[in-house]
């Protein structure tokens, strides 16, 4: 019986190693600061704007803005920077403080899951706003698979965080995008998806 634990404790060791360590990285997000525009709407074409900012080690944020709302993408574009428009139904904006979640094996550390808190407005009372967390799949170069992975009610939750770093860490390596389906913890307000 021992001989066979040995063998068992030494395999659940080296699948530990594979797995790498997970740590954060914070970066601040300043559209005025971090940006530069690239695209926008010209007089008379409404009011929207496409953005690319600097974002963790190389890793860009692309910002959409349209009609007071924002589009975040985390990570490499495809050449032609096609996203998907990702966002909240009512008016939002995204905070100023990123969390990357970075796996590191050895000396290669790799940006996976982006922790971003957004602010998302009442229609009916201007005065109050919503929190929310959002979980999303950073895009590694030449993969330009980026997307959002979930989304959890930050607005009286004081475990908001911890939930959002459990489902990065738990969902986004593999997620799918465009296929897996976004979990939402809490009732967070209406979030749209829309392929190019």
């Amino acid at each position: 019986m021992r001989a066979l634990l040995i063998p068992l404790a030494f395999a659940g060791f080296c699948n530990a190693a594979q797995a790498g360590d997970i740590s954060s990285a914070y970066t601040d997000l300043d559209s005025k600061k971090d940006c530069v525009t690239y695209a926008q709407a010209e007089e008379g074409e409404g009011d929207w704007a496409s953005l690319t900012c600097s974002g963790y080690r190389g890793y860009p944020v692309l910002i959409a803005y349209d009609d007071a709302r924002e589009s975040l993408f985390y990570g490499f574009p495809s050449s032609d920077m096609t996203t998907v428009w990702e966002s909240f139904v009512g008016f939002n904006s995204a905070g100023p403080r990123l969390e990357w979640r970075i796996e590191t094996n050895g000396d290669r550390a790799v940006p996976f899951a982006v922790i971003h808190r957004r602010s998302i407005s009442n229609p009916e009372d201007e005065s109050k706003s919503t929190e929310v967390l959002v979980v999303a799949k950073v895009s590694q170069p030449e993969k330009y698979d980026g997307c959002t992975v979930g989304l959890v009610l930050a607005t009286g939750n004081p475990a908001a965080n911890d939930e959002a770093r459990k489902l990065a860490d738990e969902k986004a390596r593999g997620f799918a995008c465009g296929k897996d389906m976004s979990v939402t913890v809490g009732d967070v307000p209406s979030f749209g998806r829309v392929d190019n």
